[in-house]
C-alpha cells in the first residue's frame, strides 16, 4: 500500500542556512531597530556576569580570613574575626544580589526584544500574504506558508533569546574566568586549561555523533504525525479498503525507527554530564594538589584555593554554553533564511488606478486573449469574446480546456501575456485589484466555510447585513429549512472542516452567501455540483432571478443548468471552438451537440470521451 506520510512541523535540530553570513547580514539589519534596547540589553548581561565572576573572589577573603583566625585561636595568638567576616559576607551577598537584579532587567528587555520581533515578522508576513500575486500560492504548499508564520517565527524567537544572550555572557564569563584565574595563579591556570579542554573535546564528539540520531528521531517523528493523521483523518477509507493490518505494520515500522532513534540519541547525550563531571572532578583534583603545595609555601592563600575551585568549576559551563549556542545560531539562521525568503518573494506589481468600477458599465470584450502559467506552455491562445451588460455567459469543455482560468484572468489573479480583457470599454488592468474584484460575487465548487455559526459565514457576503436579510437570502437559496432543522438553527457553529453539515448543504450556505453579497456581476463555478437533482432545480430559480440584470459567467458540466444562457462558450484547447445560445448550438450538431448527448444519452459512458474523442 502506499506509505502515508504527513509534514514535519518543525524543523530539524542541525538544519542548517544554505547562506548563513547573507542571512545573518538581514538578521542583523532587520534587528536594528532595536538597537537602543539590544545596547541596554548588552550593559546589564555583562554586568550580571562580571559581578558573578567577582563572587568567589569576595568569598576567598573570608574563607581566609576565617582559616586564619582559627589557626591564631588554636596558637593562642589571636580570635576568628567574625566582624570582618560578615562584612566581607555582605560584601559578596550584595554582588550576587546586583548580579541578579542585572541577570532579571536583561532577561525582561531580551524576551521584549524577541517577542516584538516576532510581532513585526507575523504582521510583515501577513502583510506580504497581501501582496503576493496567485500563482505563488498555487506553486506553494499551504503547510509550508503557515509552517513560516509558526514555527519559522517561534524558533527565531526562542534562538534570538537563548542565543543571544548566550553567546554574550558566555563569552564574557571565559573571559572573566580566565582573568580572575591568572590573578590567583598562573601555574595553576596552564595546568587547568590542559586539563580541561579533555572534556570540552570529548563532548564535541558526542554531540558530533549523536547529532543524527537526533535529526533522525525527528525526522521519524514527524513520519509517525504523519501517519497518525493521515490514518484519523481517513479512517473510513482504510476500514472500506481493509488495510488496517498494512497500516499498523507500516505503523510498527516507523514506531521502531523511532524507538532506536531515540534510544541512541538519549543515550549518547546522556554521557556528556558523567564525562564532564569525571573531567571536572580530576581538575579539582590537581587545583587542590597543587592549591595545597603552593599554599604551604605562602604564594597563596588557603582561600584562594577555595576560590580557584569554584572558577575551574565555573569555566567549563560556558564553553559548554558556547558550542550549544553554535547549533542555536545554525537554527535561528535557518529559520530566518525561509522568512526572510519569504518576505523577499516577488509581489504583485502595483496599479495604476485611472479607473473606477463604479462609473463604467458592466460589459467584457475578451480581445485575442493570452495566457499560460508557464510561458512556454500557453492554456488560452487566441480566446475573443464579447460580453454584453446583463447577459449570462456559461463557459463549457473538457477538462483542461481553460475555463477557470479565464475567470482567474477576469478577476486579476492573473494579467494576461497578450491581448487585453475590457471592462466598460478599459482594460482591466486600469482598475485596483480590490476595486474590480468588488464587483464579483463567487460561488465555488470547493466550498469555503470558516469556524463560525451559519449566520456568520452567509454575513461574510455582506457584513453589515441584519438577520432578516441573512434569512432571506438563506430561504432565496433555500437553504433556510434545513438550517431550522438544526439544533442552533442559524446559531449551529459550523465544525473546522465543515464535518457536521453534509456538501450539498455546505453549497446552499455559499449560494445564500453569493445572495446576500448582492454583487453587479457574477462568477459560478459548478455552482450547483453537490445538491440533489431536484433541489438543484429550485437553486436554479433562485440563480436565474440573482442573474437577472446582472453580467454572470457560468462554469458548468451540468448543461441542463445553462439552458437559459444568453451566449454559450464552447472552449476546447484553450480557444472557442463554438459559441451561441443552446438552441443554435443542438442546431449545429456539433461539439456542444455531442456532449449535450452523451449526458443525456450516453449511459455510463464517459462525458469528455463521448463528446471530444
Amino acid at each position: 500500500m502506499p506509505r502515508p506520510h504527513g509534514p514535519r512541523g518543525h524543523m530539524a535540530p542541525g538544519e542548517k542556512a544554505k547562506d548563513f553570513k547573507g542571512t545573518m547580514h538581514k538578521l542583523i539589519k532587520f534587528m536594528g531597530q532595536f538597537k537602543g534596547a539590544l545596547v541596554v540589553m548588552f550593559i546589564f548581561a555583562i554586568a550580571s556576569t562580571i559581578f558573578n565572576i567577582v563572587g568567589p573572589r569576595v568569598l576567598s577573603l573570608a574563607t581566609t580570613e576565617l582559616f586564619n583566625g582559627a589557626v591564631a585561636k588554636i596558637n593562642g595568638t589571636g580570635q576568628i574575626n567574625f566582624s570582618a567576616i560578615g562584612t566581607i559576607l555582605l560584601g559578596a551577598l550584595g554582588l550576587y544580589l546586583f548580579s541578579a537584579l542585572c541577570s532579571f532587567i536583561q532577561g525582561w528587555v531580551m524576551t521584549s526584544i524577541s517577542q516584538k520581533s516576532c510581532y513585526q515578522l507575523r504582521k510583515d508576513i501577513v502583510g506580504k500574504i497581501d501582496r503576493l500575486p496567485m500563482g505563488y500560492f498555487e506553486t506553494s504548499s499551504t503547510g509550508d506558508t503557515l509552517s513560516r508564520i509558526t514555527n519559522d517565527v517561534d524558533t527565531l524567537g526562542q534562538s534570538l533569546n537563548q542565543g543571544v544572550t548566550q553567546l554574550v555572557t558566555s563569552t564574557v564569563a571565559i573571559v572573566g574566568v580566565l582573568v580572575m584565574m591568572f590573578s590567583i595563579n598562573w601555574v595553576m591556570t596552564l595546568v587547568t586549561l590542559v586539563i580541561l579542554p579533555l572534556s570540552a573535546v570529548l563532548v564535541m564528539v558526542i554531540v558530533k555523533h549523536s547529532q543524527k540520531y537526533f535529526i533522525a528521531q525527528q525526522n521519524t517523528l514527524g513520519a509517525i504525525n504523519g501517519i497518525v493523521e493521515e490514518t484519523f483523518s481517513g479512517h473510513a477509507i482504510v476500514k472500506a479498503f481493509n488495510q488496517e493490518d498494512g497500516t499498523c505494520e507500516h505503523f510498527s515500522e516507523v514506531n521502531e525507527k523511532l524507538r532506536t532513534s531515540a534510544w541512541k540519541s538519549q543515550f549518547l547525550s546522556g554521557l556528556m554530564q558523567p564525562i564532564m563531571n569525571f573531567v571536572g572532578n580530576l581538575g579539582y583534583v590537581v587545583v587542590a594538589v597543587l592549591g595545597s603545595f603552593f599554599a604551604i609555601q605562602s604564594i597563596i592563600t588557603v582561600g584562594d584555593i577555595q576560590a580557584f575551585i569554584q572558577y575551574v568549576k565555573n569555566f567549563m559551563q560556558p564553553i559548554t554554553q558556547l558550542t550549544q549556542v553554535s547549533n542555536v545560531l545554525q537554527q535561528m539562521a535557518a529559520a530566518a533564511e525561509r522568512i526572510f525568503a519569504f518576505l523577499d518573494a516577488p509581489e504583485e506589481k502595483p496599479d495604476q488606478v485611472l479607473a473606477k468600477t463604479s462609473s463604467v458599465a458592466s460589459v467584457v470584450d475578451f480581445d485575442h486573449v493570452r495566457f499560460g502559467y508557464d510561458p512556454q506552455k500557453p492554456v488560452i491562445k487566441d480566446f475573443s469574446a464579447h460580453v454584453s451588460e446583463g447577459q449570462t455567459v456559461a463557459l463549457v469543455g473538457p477538462t483542461g480546456a481553460g475555463k477557470t482560468t479565464m475567470v482567474k484572468l477576469l478577476m486579476r489573479f492573473y494579467d494576461v501575456d497578450g491581448g487585453s480583457i475590457k471592462l466598460g470599454g478599459k482594460d482591466i488592468r486600469e482598475f485596483d485589484r480590490d476595486d474590480l474584484r468588488s464587483i464579483f460575487g463567487m460561488v465555488l465548487q470547493d466550498t469555503w466555510l470558516f469556524s463560525g455559526t451559519i449566520r456568520e459565514n452567509i454575513r461574510y457576503g455582506k457584513l453589515d447585513a441584519t438577520d432578516k436579510e441573512v434569512e432571506a437570502a438563506a430561504k432565496a437559496a433555500y437553504a433556510h429549512r434545513f438550517i431550522c432543522t438544526l439544533p442552533q438553527g442559524y446559531d449551529t457553529l459550523i465544525a473546522e472542516d465543515a464535518s457536521n453539515i453534509s456538501q450539498g448543504q455546505r453549497q446552499l450556505i455559499t449560494i445564500a452567501r453569493a445572495i446576500l453579497a448582492n454583487r453587479r456581476m457574477l462568477i459560478l463555478d459548478e455552482a450547483t455540483s453537490s445538491v440533489d437533482t431536484r433541489t438543484e432545480e429550485r437553486i436554479q430559480k433562485a440563480m436565474d432571478n440573482l442573474m437577472e440584470g446582472r453580467t454572470s459567467f457560468v462554469i458548468a458540466h451540468r448543461l441542463s443548468t445553462i439552458k437559459s444562457a444568453h451566449l454559450i462558450l464552447v472552449m476546447q484547447h484553450g480557444d472557442i471552438v463554438e459559441q451561441g445560445t443552446h438552441e443554435q448550438l443542438l442546431a449545429a450538431n456539433g461539439h456542444y451537440a455531442q456532449l449535450y448527448n452523451a449526458q443525456f444519452e450516453a449511459d455510463g459512458l464517459d462525458v469528455d470521451q463521448a463528446a471530444w474523442q
